[in-house]
């Protein structure tokens, strides 16, 4: 129980239905559409999509999504809505043109969205309103404008330098980023999801909104065709899996980082967390050590599934040992790899469960603040950069290639207790996802904390040559780690941010949401 005389959040509980979000707007919406008769599924679409208004420097339509869909008595199923390169994506064209990485803010960085064939396959497979109605709360709010927050306004004002061109007009307010309590709308995405919930996904990859997106993409030098937009489709799979302490944890498969954190906890499996301070010097040490490690293997071998053939090595126990042997516990080690790939920390994660307990854990984003800065000139659909996730190295499985999916950050899980998914949590935080998993996991496995606890507690993350160590830690905590060889900082801001539901056994549910955001858990 935390102690109420410090400032933090209850854990909100209720029984028929609960949502977690990074935005009380895009929450609310959610369980609007529960209590309307929609389902988990349906509910996650809708606050997903607004979140594209109520925080744009992270989301939008013209990004990708992943998630866990879970119904109780079936397998949960992934759902891969992230997009591929347009057929004329070359690795040599741009390593002959000097770049070693692919320009993030170019029209080379963008991968087509993939994020609303996906909303449109899910709704039909699973939702109960339909599309349509999914999408009415957003179209209203993109009309009308919504207050801008004050961890928006934040991001917002440090990231507005992306924005370029036709972004620029619908993106600043008067040429400045927009502030706290300004209000701000997108109409032109609004007559975009009107021509989706009447016609379907293909009034977004064909037609007139296509044109308008390939408009903007052909002015930037893209290779993007027409065709490329009219062949996207999300597809379906099953989770991979991970164990640590009696829990399953379910993940998605790649092109997601999802099995950096099952390898990372395999790596934390060989010491005794629980014996350590939470927030002390040797936790932190050792989890910096085994994130170094894995994400190592992470950008050696992450790729598009149909390009990637270690997924076994990275999942195995005897690798997780090796690995582990690896770590002084006294001493930091250099920087095991240069990464290669573009690193962000921009996304948004909703989790939603219903009356019935169907439960959703889906991620959206557009890669980094504001995606490449490019947006359509007329309906402003801001473009994602998620082909900066791929790599230029000649041969490497993530090399950039016609068609190919990158690899993603985003990562949705859940968690499953004998035989029954207990609880879908995300976090948020680019590169940080996989270290966040296991932080959070281990936070409740270790150490006894409740959700809201566990995200709430202070972070770390080895990230490069550096260790980020948020300023919740004790100023004699950083300064060991510095006497161990740690290059540690301070990060600008807070590192990255969560949600959570628990499906308790009496049937009542719990959720969290992460105060580094302006979110909240609402359930009724």
């Amino acid at each position: 129980m935390r102690d109420f005389h410090l400032p933090g959040r209850s854990s909100v509980h209720a029984s028929n239905g609960m949502v977690a979000t990074s935005h009380p707007l895009a929450s609310a919406v959610a369980i609007d559409i529960l209590k309307f008769g929609g389902n988990a599924v349906d509910a996650a679409i809708a606050g997903g999509v607004l979140l594209g208004l109520c925080e744009p420097q992270m989301t939008g339509i013209g990004g990708d999504c992943f998630a866990l869909i879970s119904r109780p008595g079936e397998d949960v199923v992934a759902v891969n809505g992230s997009g591929r390169a347009p057929a004329g994506a070359r690795a040599a064209t741009l390593r002959a043109a000097g770049h070693e990485t692919v320009p993030e803010h170019s029209a080379h960085a963008v991968t087509i969205p993939g994020a609303i064939d996906a909303f449109a396959r899910m709704s039909e497979r699973w939702g109960k309103l339909g599309l349509a109605d999914s999408l009415a709360p957003s179209i209203r709010y993109m009309e009308e404008g919504v207050p801008v927050a004050p961890r928006v306004a934040f991001d917002w004002a440090a990231q507005a330098g992306t924005l370029q061109g036709a972004a620029r007009d619908h993106y600043l307010k008067d040429g400045a980023p927009y502030r706290t309590g300004d209000v701000f709308a997108l109409p032109g995405q609004a007559e975009v999801l009107r021509r989706i919930a009447r016609d379907g996904p293909q009034a977004f990859y064909d037609g007139e909104v296509a044109e308008d997106m390939l408009r903007t993409l052909s002015a930037a030098g893209g290779a993007h065709k027409a065709e490329d937009f009219a062949e996207v489709a999300a597809t379906l799979g099953a989770p991979i899996e991970g164990h640590y302490k009696g829990r399953d944890l379910l993940e998605h498969p790649p092109n997601g980082q999802s099995a950096t954190a099952i390898l990372l906890l395999n790596i934390l499996k060989r010491f005794d967390l629980a014996a350590m301070d939470p927030w002390g010097t040797e936790r932190a040490h050792i989890e910096a050590e085994a994130t170094k490690l894995a994400y190592d293997a992470r950008n050696r071998f992450l790729s598009d599934p149909d390009y990637m053939t270690r997924l076994d090595h990275m999942l195995s126990d005897a690798t997780a040992e090796a690995l582990a042997a690896l770590i002084d516990p006294k001493r930091a080690q250099r920087a095991v790899t240069e990464i290669t790939e573009a690193v962000h920390k921009d996304t948004i994660y909703i989790t939603v469960v219903d009356r019935d307990r169907m439960a959703v854990s889906l991620i959206y984003s557009i890669f980094h603040g504001f995606g490449s800065g490019l947006a359509s000139e007329k309906f402003g659909i801001l473009l994602q950069n998620r082909g900066a996730g791929f790599s230029l190295a000649e041969g490497h499985p993530n090399e950039m290639a016609p068609g190919k999916r990158p690899m993603h950050t985003i990562i949705p899980a859940m968690l499953r207790e004998g035989g029954r998914v207990t609880m879908p949590f995300g976090v948020m935080g680019g590169q940080y996802q996989s270290a966040g998993h296991a932080r959070f996991l281990t936070n409740i496995a270790d150490f006894g904390l409740d959700p809201q606890a566990a995200i709430d507690g202070p972070r770390c993350f080895a990230e490069g040559t550096q260790l980020s160590v948020e300023r919740g830690y004790a100023p004699e905590v950083r300064q060991a780690l510095a006497e161990m060889g740690h290059d540690v900082v301070v990060p600008d801001g807070p590192i990255g941010g969560a949600q959570a539901i628990v499906i308790h056994e009496n049937g009542t549910l719990e959720g969290a949401s992460d105060a580094r955001k302006d979110g909240a858990a609402l359930g009724y």
